[in-house]
């Protein structure tokens, strides 16, 4: 199994809740050193806006794990203000990280998913249902991100590859503070990371593949 964007605050816990349940890694992001600290699963340096990514994943999962039965990817990057106040490498940036690096590294991976009848799962946001001002172009990516999903859950179906959609509201990662430009607005508290990190195992698990916000509101 592949975790993407698994140096980041969301990935490294879903990677540690996986290899918890006995899952065999890869960790895949841009930081070397980050992913070594993480001290789970068997790191692949890749930037997921390169197309060369997807090679990198299917190298290392032919020869550490003689395969590979789950990709998830819980990379991204977010951006904040009005649309006429965001530049317009931010705009790219922000669909090259969200959306057309997972289609670069999909057209890569879903050929040994496939053999394996294994599982994508895609970790959306909840603005991908509620599209909020002021981040028009970072809901517009997560809304491509979802319907990518949805079409792949039919077009894979006689392949036996599963597509999970996972749309979850505001988490306490620290992306927020962390965007690619403009100012986090006010936000209420949001959920514990650890607990939306095992509520998504769980549902990998139980083969809950239409995650929406509101499946979060019973997380402990």
């Amino acid at each position: 199994m592949a975790v993407v964007g698994a140096s980041g605050a969301l990935g490294s816990l879903i990677a540690a809740e996986l290899e918890r349940r006995g899952a065999r890694l890869l960790v895949v992001g841009r930081d070397a050193d980050r992913l070594a600290a993480l001290g789970t699963g068997i790191p692949v340096v890749a930037d997921l806006g390169d197309a060369g990514a997807g090679a990198a994943v299917v190298a290392a999962a032919h020869e550490h794990l003689g395969g590979l039965d789950g990709l998830v990817n819980a990379a991204g990057v977010v951006a904040f203000g009005t649309l006429v106040d965001t530049p317009d490498e931010v705009v790219e940036e922000l669909f090259l990280t969200n959306v057309v690096g997972p289609l670069f590294l999909l057209r890569r991976v879903l050929p040994l998913l496939e053999e394996s009848r294994g599982f994508v799962v895609q970790i959306s946001a909840v603005v991908a249902e509620r599209p909020l001002p002021r981040m028009a172009a970072y809901s517009a990516s997560k809304a491509a991100l979802s319907a990518v999903a949805t079409a792949l859950r039919t077009e894979l179906r006689r392949s036996r590859v599963d597509v999970y959609d996972v749309r979850p509201p505001h988490t306490e990662t620290g992306l927020a503070s962390r965007p690619l430009s403009g100012e986090a607005p006010a936000l209420p508290q949001g959920l514990d990371a650890a607990d939306v990190a095992r509520r998504i195992v769980d549902a990998i698990a139980a083969g809950e593949q239409d995650l929406a916000a509101e499946a979060f509101e019973t997380t402990p």
